[in-house]
């Protein structure tokens, strides 16, 4: 998705959850300038976009969101025919089932332990910017490898935008971009009733963003 047809939906995003656009952007220059740094490494722990394209073009891809129902939808489901993509939470679940996803979509709150285990054993991360996590970024992107930078406002040169709110419905907008050839959803529950107020907020957003996709 452009960022032309991305903006006014963010900025729907923006009104709805009170949140203020310029903290959004200081995590996206913070996020940029350490991939800068971890750019120059040999090997490089920052990746190109071309190695998230590899990785999902032409495949059938399983998104796999945190909600409680994970750890029983894991269990309907051959990994084998997929490329696994979690949502944050979602990979301490798959983890714990002996199941390492080839592709974390991560603001970095969830279990970061499991998220670097699962980084050195091969996952590409992609990591979010947004206002509430700039200390998280300073804190955890040290350690992890193959990483790949996104934010929710205007991108810059080396952190994206593919559309999306939260790490769920970002997922799918990733797989979108990349040219999955189908996407399959399993670990949401978009009617959680045992959600705050603000998690309930975001899980109305992404429905309505899943939506947009048209799986």
């Amino acid at each position: 998705m452009k960022f032309e047809e991305w903006e006014p939906i963010y900025k729907l995003i923006l009104e709805d959850m009170h949140f203020d656009r310029i903290y959004d952007e200081n995590s996206a220059r913070m996020l940029s300038k350490i991939l800068e740094t971890k750019s120059r490494k040999k090997p490089p722990d920052a990746i190109e976009i071309e190695f998230l394209q590899k990785a999902i073009n032409g495949k059938d891809v399983l998104v796999c969101g945190k909600a409680p129902c994970l750890g029983d939808d894991i269990k309907k489901i051959d990994f084998k025919k997929y490329v696994v993509i979690a949502a944050d939470g979602a990979t301490s679940v798959l983890m714990n089932n002996g199941i390492t996803p080839d592709i974390i979509v991560t603001d970095l709150d969830g279990n970061m332990d499991d998220e670097a285990k699962a980084n050195e054993l091969g996952a590409i991360m992609v990591v979010h910017a947004h206002g509430d996590n700039i200390d998280a970024l300073g804190e955890e992107l040290p350690r992890l490898k193959r990483v790949i930078g996104t934010t929710q406002s205007k991108p810059l040169n080396n952190v994206y935008n593919f559309g999306g709110f939260t790490d769920g419905d970002r997922c799918v907008f990733i797989a979108k971009e990349m040219g999955a050839k189908s996407i399959t959803l399993i670990g949401f529950d978009f009617k959680d009733t045992n959600v705050t107020p603000l998690k309930k907020k975001k899980l109305v957003w992404a429905e309505r963003l899943i939506d947009m996709i048209n799986l």
